[in-house]
């Protein structure tokens, strides 16, 4: 394209310039109006001397117009996942480019909105595609998404660009979706006390006249169920009964035809913690053993330790004086009748029947322990004797039945093949698999039963056992020799670990459950292991968000150790079971106010699209005409949208010429010289 133009190349500042050229003028009005002799030509003479100062040139310029530029933008987040949001997206980009690449003088620039934690965020995606380019080049922006964008609305008034917004919808207009939102959930709560979890349920676009189901669930078993009314709040009590963490899950049911399930569901997790644990602690006959006994449950800051020692039985007579004796009863009573249910965990360390206790209380010591409680028993060589706990109502709980024998020799505790499994034991071995430990001297046999035997000792009897009874469980340590380990007699052993570990999995540490399974999400996936005593080929079930289901084979990793792993690609909760144990994960973590409403809407984008004169169409209704409009027209109408067509263009090259030549000015003025001189002399 070719112009031309006439341009001053003069060297005269144009404070100058412009006086002089108005001067001239005035002076030629003057010399013509008073009809001066020679006046005319004075006045031409002026002219011609005013016409070189300026030097006025022709400019012809070669110009190359520009592409106007189209900017396609993908929204590529989670909630495009949503039904056939993908599909209808993918055909739709397929057919614009093919006709933007029909339309002459249009260049393409293509950009993709990735997902964020804060939702989806189209700004930072446009900003970074427009660097580099004029904007007065940039004939649309269109933006193919669900419409569920989080900025471009709310920054209408401060885009990056004024080009029209036109908005390919990739859902459908008639989208119905029922949400459910956590308003408040604690993140620690106490073991046995109950905390509040609330929650809201909606039905998109607008509130159903019927009532919302709920669920939910703790640690994957249904605990309460309930319904409310759309768009109200509701309140679950919810108690747990183990420390560590729990998943809480709330479910809504599925409101007929809605476009997804992905958020019908939420999962918090919350970290069970015990206010203080209440031992009860009944030593018998004194021995080196007892000080480890109290150093290892008083080195816990959450242990409340009430500590009974028997040293003489009623009966037997001591001559101590009257005035120095304490005249405080044992309150057997109240420890093993009234309060035995507030204690955590009883422990009767080498205690035998001495009359005290009469039978009554070890039975409600028994009782105790089928209703949930614990059991520790410490036994020494009054176990095997006439006098044993064995003898009492406890025997229904105890896992070990004495055989009579006490063995009183050198021997060194060693892990069973069970107790290799077992987390109690398996974090005592040592990273080579041995167990160098140091000597005990005594033990006392046991024919064990149906109990877990995690150690063994002297001609390898059972050393440890463990053993859940009713809703309660038990354990057993048969040796009174574990203080050696704290003497480091022999170079001693893992007594503070062996002991504190017995403890927490009487008082059920999950992390010390024998069954259980974990998953995680771990790059792109989700990790799933299983821990059991049972060595047996395992399968875990995984719960798609959708609602489908995938199976994964778990490989042995080794002592009781089976794990798998799972691609997973979709947004939101699975749920990981194997037919015994449930969990919950998030895979891919789905942003808040990306699921707060899964409806593919115009709404959010109103004010952008409004703000630039721009329109949104649904695809599904057929993709709109493309047209070029003029800067100032109407940029969409019926069944097609405009591109705004600029006009930009490049300068290739540029040609200046004098509109007179120099000879040819010199020359005229010559000329109009000699004319005005001839005039006026004939004057």
């Amino acid at each position: 394209m070719t112009s031309a133009q006439v341009a001053l190349d003069t060297w005269l500042p144009l404070w100058l310039a412009v006086p002089l050229v108005l001067a001239v003028l005035g002076l030629g009005a003057l010399l013509l109006l008073r009809r001066a002799r020679g006046g005319f030509w004075r006045f031409a003479l002026l002219v011609l001397v005013l016409f070189a100062l300026l030097d006025p040139r022709l400019v012809v310029e070669n110009r190359r117009p520009l592409d106007d530029i189209v900017l396609v933008v993908s929204d590529r987040s989670q909630s495009q996942e949503v039904g056939e949001r993908r599909a209808r997206q993918a055909e739709a980009l397929r057919a614009l480019r093919e006709r933007l690449a029909a339309m002459p003088n249009v260049e393409v620039r293509e950009a993709e909105i990735e997902q964020s934690e804060r939702g989806t965020l189209a700004l930072p995606t446009i900003q970074n595609a427009l660097a580099g380019i004029d904007e007065k080049r940039l004939g649309a922006v269109i933006l193919s998404s669900d419409g569920q964008v989080a900025d471009l609305g709310k920054a209408a008034g401060d885009l990056p660009f004024d080009a029209p917004l036109h908005v390919l919808l990739t859902g459908r207009p008639d989208e119905r979706d029922r949400t459910l939102a956590v308003e408040g959930a604690p993140a620690y709560a106490l073991v046995g006390e109950p905390f509040r979890i609330r929650v809201r349920a909606d039905d998109l676009p607008g509130a159903t006249t019927g009532e919302i189901g709920l669920r939910l669930l703790l640690n994957g078993r249904p605990v309460q169920r309930r319904a409310v009314r759309p768009g109200e709040e509701a309140a679950f009590d919810v108690t747990l009964d183990r420390p560590g963490e729990s998943v809480v899950v709330i479910e809504a049911d599925p409101l007929p035809g809605e476009v997804s399930l992905r958020n019908n569901s939420r999962f918090v997790k919350v970290n069970g913690i015990r206010d203080r644990l209440r031992v009860l602690l009944v030593s018998g006959q004194p021995y080196p053993g007892l000080r480890v006994w109290r150093n290892v449950l008083k080195a816990d800051p959450t242990i409340d330790l009430v500590h009974f020692t028997i040293l003489r039985p009623p009966e037997k007579q001591d001559g101590t004086p009257i005035n120095e004796l304490a005249l405080i009863a044992f309150p057997s009573r109240e420890l093993f009748e009234e309060k035995l249910a507030g204690f955590d965990l009883v422990i009767f360390d080498r205690y035998a029947r001495r009359g005290l206790l009469p039978l009554l209380y070890l039975d409600n010591v028994a009782r105790y322990v089928e209703d949930g409680g614990a059991l520790l028993e410490a036994a020494g060589p009054e176990f095997a004797e006439p006098a044993s706990l064995y003898r009492t109502p406890l025997a229904r709980v105890l896992p070990g039945r004495p055989t009579g024998e006490v063995f009183e020799r050198r021997l060194v505790p060693q892990i069973t093949d069970l107790g290799r499994r077992h987390p109690v034991t398996q974090a005592l071995i040592g990273d080579d698999g041995q167990t160098d430990w140091g000597p005990w001297f005594r033990q006392i046999d046991v024919d064990p039963s149906d109990a877990m035997v995690l150690m063994s000792g002297a001609v390898e009897r059972p050393l440890l056992l463990l053993k859940r009874v009713g809703k309660g469980r038990v354990a057993q340590l048969l040796s009174d020799h574990a203080w050696l380990w704290a003497r480091d007699v022999e170079g001693g052993g893992p007594h503070v670990s062996l002991l504190r570990r017995v403890l927490h999995w009487l008082m059920r540490e999950p992390e010390l459950e024998e069954e259980r399974l974990l998953a995680r999400a771990v790059g792109g996936g989700i990790e799933i292991e299983r821990r059991s005593l049972e060595d047996k080929a395992r399968q875990a079930t995984v719960t798609l968000p959708d609602g489908r289901t995938r199976r994964v084979a778990l490989q042995t990793a080794g002592d009781g150790v089976r794990r798998g792993r799972i691609p997973v690609d979709e947004p939101g909760f699975y749920k990981v079971g194997d037919g015994d144990l449930a969990t919950y994960v998030a895979g891919r973590p789905m942003p808040l106010p990306e699921i707060a409403d899964l409806r593919s809407s115009p709404e959010p984008l109103a004010p952008a699209i409004e703000k630039t004169g721009g329109s949104a169409r649904w695809i599904e209704a057929g993709l709109p005409a493309l047209r070029e409009v003029g800067a100032r027209s109407v940029a969409g109408g019926n069944g097609w949208i405009g591109l705004r067509r600029n006009g930009v263009t490049v300068l290739e090259s540029r040609t200046e010429a004098p509109l007179l030549p120099p000879f040819l000015t010199l020359t005229l003025l010559a000329g109009m010289a000699a004319l005005a001189w001839w005039r006026e002399g004939r004057a």
